[in-house]
């Protein structure tokens, strides 16, 4: 059995999404017990590039059916399709269970991050695509503004660009008050399925890149667990508060990843190849997500205040969410994916 599948069987409560809008990803992924999918512009443009001879002929037929389109509408265009052709592989999924698994996760423009009502308009936009839609945002202060609203507008959302425990517990408190308006006027929430995504790679990344650059000497190992660790953390917060978001677990870079969340209540999008990864290994499907960051590690990390920003539930302020070294990083890098699917879309209406 597959170890990915395994795990979905033993434990169908750990959700596996798949961390892609390909197709072929996607079957690969629910062939595994995959529940869900996400999408953003970097995702796409690594799909386009992938697949650009299937979907070059769309890209070509947009520009000339829209001659005063720019080359970002027709990005936007792109995005969509791609996200609706994925969403049909989910829809039998989405209906099976009332709206709570089977969505598809579509992203708001990154440079809306400073702005709520951008990101809320633009939400609401993307969330009309298809039926079975999840709405990403950045978690900058701006963004948990507008994870309320867009919760009490009936949207699904799905908190990115997120490290932190005080990001996840802003993003749940949130959700809350947007659920909490909805039933106050008896509008429906049943149905509704909101995650915080932690993005514990980048967690790990970041703080490699800190130590290196601060001249701080740290084992290797113990760096692997820095995400690890806030995530655990984060869902010790949210099972004892009770709270209606799940929260999510992206960005993979080693084994703990999986396979130290297992038996959470708690979505695990994982890229193609690490699935592939994943499933051809050796380790013990088993309960994990309970089980303690060893202590002596634990301990190092505290050692570092870059690591206390992400680990404690005040390491930040939601003013300071935005200037967060793994935020930077990350919304640099989803800033210039952009770009370049821009300049993808470029090449084919400059000629």
């Amino acid at each position: 059995m597959n170890k990915l599948y395994e795990t979905t069987s033993k434990y169908p409560m750990t959700e596996i999404w798949n961390d892609s809008c390909s197709v072929s990803e996607l079957k690969y992924c629910i062939e595994n017990g995959g529940v869900g999918a996400t999408t953003n512009p970097v995702i796409v443009l690594n799909v386009l590039k992938k697949e650009l001879p299937h979907w070059e002929e769309q890209i070509k037929e947009l520009i000339i059916n829209n001659p005063f389109a720019t080359e970002d509408e027709i990005a936007w265009d792109m995005i969509k399709i791609l996200g609706k052709t994925a969403s049909k592989e989910l829809l039998p999924i989405f209906q099976k269970t009332d709206g709570k698994q089977g969505r598809i996760s579509f992203q708001t423009n990154a440079k809306y991050y400073r702005s709520k009502d951008y990101m809320l308009n633009h939400a609401i936009e993307l969330a009309s695509s298809v039926e079975n839609s999840q709405i990403k945002a950045p978690t900058s202060k701006a963004g948990v503004e507008a994870f309320e609203e867009m919760t009490y507008q009936g949207i699904s959302i799905n908190a990115t660009v997120s490290f932190t425990v005080a990001q996840a517990i802003a993003v749940a408190e949130a959700v809350e008050r947007g659920l909490n308006r909805r039933i106050k006027e008896g509008l429906p929430v049943e149905n509704m399925n909101p995650v915080c995504t932690i993005m514990a790679g980048r967690v790990d990344d970041y703080l490699k890149k800190h130590c290196k650059e601060a001249g701080i000497l740290v084992e290797p190992e113990i760096l692997e667990w820095a995400g690890v660790a806030v995530v655990k953390n984060a869902y010790q917060i949210y099972q004892a508060k009770g709270y209606r978001t799940t929260l999510l677990v992206a960005a993979y870079r080693n084994p703990y990843h999986w396979n130290q969340f297992i038996g959470g209540k708690i979505v695990l999008t994982i890229p193609y190849d690490w699935q592939l990864k994943y499933n051809t290994s050796n380790y013990e499907i088993s309960a994990t997500m309970d089980t303690e960051v060893n202590k002596d590690y634990l301990e190092k990390l505290q050692q570092l205040d870059e690591f206390n920003k992400a680990y404690l539930p005040n390491g930040l302020k939601p003013e300071e969410f935005e200037h967060y070294g793994a935020f930077i990083d990350t919304m640099n890098q989803f800033l210039s994916g952009y770009d370049d699917l821009c300049k993808l879309i470029r090449k084919y209406m400059v000629i």
